[in-house]
């Protein structure tokens, strides 16, 4: 029989599995070395007032199996805000049993709730197990738009040109 699934916000003292969770998902996406964040970052970003990322744990049989992380963006045509899933992760021997369906519907929630117009993410165009979750879903990819990005040298370069 399979244990029920618990999603709860994500608490100060889950920083470390959190961290963990964010490393594994770095190694499965084969981008280990990207990883820059720490202990501070997530207690910054996550759990300091005013912070504007939110984060998920789900559980099964009590035991972390898996995030996700999440804040709200805005649509100008919309006129409403939106939630952007930035991560979501499932540990691979908890695959399989609904959680990642189960944490995307927690959050869709969420957006709904919160009078959101969108609620959207990035998939790496291998990861065809995630892509078919997303198809079965209703998802739709969105091909019309190219997801650009500044980071380092190049967006310190921009602010201080």
């Amino acid at each position: 029989m399979r244990s029920e699934l618990v999603i709860r916000p994500a608490v100060i003292g889950d920083t470390d599995t959190i961290l963990r969770f964010i490393r594994d998902l770095a190694i499965f996406e084969n981008a280990e070395n990207e990883v820059l964040t720490t202990a501070a970052h997530v207690h910054r970003t996550i759990f300091s007032e005013g912070a504007t990322a939110h984060a998920l744990i789900c559980e099964s049989a009590g035991k972390p199996i898996g995030f996700a992380v999440y804040f709200y963006n805005y649509s100008t045509w919309q006129g409403r805000n939106g939630v952007y899933l930035e991560d979501l992760y499932i540990d691979p021997e908890a695959r399989g049993m609904g959680a990642g369906k189960a944490m995307l519907k927690h959050i869709a929630k969420i957006a709904v709730d919160n009078d959101c117009g969108r609620f959207e993410w990035s998939v790496l165009d291998w990861n065809t197990p995630a892509i078919k979750v997303y198809d079965s879903i209703g998802a739709k990819p969105q091909s019309e738009w190219i997801r650009y990005r500044l980071t380092g040298d190049a967006l310190l370069e921009l602010a201080s040109s």
